[in-house]
């Protein structure tokens, strides 16, 4: 577990923000992590939300090799075993479960399971996990939820999503426990399906650019 939590926090640590995709068409998926790559946004997250998902995901593996594809929204242990299958370099849930923590258990590729509440906290803390990730970050409670965090939970990181665009990325950044955000506002859906990948590249630039506490 903890060469596996290394890991991750080499991909996380990388970069600011890590971009969160929903793609549509596998055609799309290797220009725009090329794309982002360009920007200084190697690592992305593609959810698996669209039928495209595990496709795209093989295509960045295979034909991108500047980029570290992740694969988001892992509900399950068979998710988590296609994800594996295509390459999927990280696994992003936005909870946990007794079976999906089984089935990272047995695989070297990390896992960044959800939490919210104290007590979700507690319970990754107790299967081994002190990097976490935080949705929906906004409604959940935001920034200054965050930061109450900080005290109770001195060990454990956080990748806060959901809500975070340019405009409030900032304010988590700032905060000691959260090593990275995630959003997806570097490569927006009008963007995608018109194939501006120079746009989308500009967009990650600022993005990669943003400060970190």
């Amino acid at each position: 577990m903890e060469q596996k939590t290394e890991n991750l926090l080499g991909v996380l640590e990388g970069q600011p923000v890590i971009p969160v995709l929903k793609i549509s068409r596998v055609a799309d998926a290797v220009p725009l992590a090329r794309a982002l790559a360009r920007g200084g946004l190697p690592a992305v997250e593609i959810t698996l939300r669209t039928p495209a998902a595990l496709e795209a995901i093989e295509a960045v593996a295979a034909e991108v090799p500047e980029a570290i594809v992740g694969a988001g929204t892992i509900l399950n242990g068979a998710q988590f075993a296609e994800a594996a299958a295509a390459k999927a370099r990280f696994i992003v849930s936005p909870g946990s479960t007794a079976e999906l923590l089984e089935a990272a258990s047995s695989s070297d590729i990390p896992l960044l399971p959800g939490a919210i509440t104290p007590g979700e906290i507690m319970a990754a803390q107790a299967a081994g996990y002190s990097v976490l990730k935080f949705f929906p970050a906004e409604q959940a409670g935001g920034a200054a939820f965050l930061k109450s965090l900080a005290s109770p939970f001195a060990g454990v990181k956080f990748c806060p999503t959901g809500g975070i665009g340019p405009a409030n990325a900032g304010d988590y950044l700032s905060l000691g426990n959260v090593v990275c955000v995630g959003g997806s506002w570097v490569a927006p859906d009008d963007l995608i399906a018109a194939g501006r990948w120079d746009e989308i590249a500009e967009l990650a630039r600022g993005a990669a650019g943003m400060a970190r506490r």
